[in-house]
């Protein structure tokens, strides 16, 4: 499988990808734990088909030491014992931003308090900023049909 576009090739995909980048960095420093915003965009990328960014942070997860049992059960989280509270108003979060255009109220009160209980304004906003992004890249990956499987962690890193 081939993408559609190379988007390493072109000028203005690296230059709306910085900025994505940069966005992400931002969002880095908004004090959720690391492996929480992996999870989020884990279970986002699943939602939406991404395979580009499922394979790649999987691996960047494992790679920073998440446990294979908990990168196995990110899709069955609701039934899952592994993750923390915290963790799972987290996912919760991201199904239901990520799942938007689903539902016509949007993000349903008992899952924003839910978060509220576990994260401070700064870390909400982190929550739903990387929410947004990870669909964004999401949607680029898909839309243009970036192959899957071949990332290796570390290997956008400059």
């Amino acid at each position: 499988m081939e993408a559609r576009l190379n988007l390493h090739a072109s000028p203005l995909a690296a230059k709306v990808i910085k900025h994505f980048n940069a966005a992400g960095q931002a969002i880095a420093e908004a004090g959720v734990p690391a492996a929480t915003q992996e999870l989020v965009k884990i279970r986002a990328s699943q939602i939406n088909g991404c395979g580009f960014c499922t394979d790649m942070h999987t691996k960047d997860a494992a790679a920073a030491g998440e446990t294979g049992q908990r990168l196995h059960l990110v899709a069955a989280w609701r039934e899952a014992k592994v993750f923390t509270e915290a963790e799972r108003a987290a996912l919760e979060l991201a199904e239901q931003g990520t799942r938007i255009a689903d539902a016509a109220g949007g993000v349903p009160d008992d899952v924003w308090d839910n978060a509220r209980k576990h994260y401070d304004d700064d870390q909400l906003f982190g929550l739903v900023a990387l929410i947004a992004l990870i669909n964004a890249y999401n949607r680029a990956n898909v839309i243009v049909q970036m192959p899957a499987g071949d990332y290796q962690p570390g290997m956008f890193q400059h």
